[in-house]
């Protein structure tokens, strides 16, 4: 997994296909991604002390990293991520402008 927290993405598939949004934190194992703000699902809360009442929150869900693209902070546009070693160095470059991320 090439995108880390921090990153810019855009999604391209599901519900909020074609927004753009902040990776918050990642999860390697299950190769997903929590987003701020998108991918938002419903929980009903139910009330846990007297008097209180239930509410219906939303909660962001992480999300497949199959299902998200890296935007390129140089150029603007969603690419794909290689990486380029140099020495004893490893970075990330973006795919359509050669730029180091």
């Amino acid at each position: 997994m090439r995108i880390k927290k921090g990153d810019q993405v855009l999604i391209i598939k599901g519900k909020d296909k074609k927004k753009k949004g902040k990776i918050v934190r990642t999860f390697p194992a299950s190769n997903k991604v929590l987003l701020e703000g998108l991918n938002l699902k419903k929980m009903h809360k139910r009330p846990r002390k007297e008097g209180e009442k239930g509410q219906v929150v939303e909660i962001a869900v992480p999300l497949a990293v199959a299902s998200v693209m890296f935007v390129c902070p140089k150029c603007g546009q969603a690419s794909r991520l290689g990486c380029l070693i140099k020495e004893q160095n490893k970075s990330r470059v973006c795919k359509k402008c050669r730029a180091e991320v």
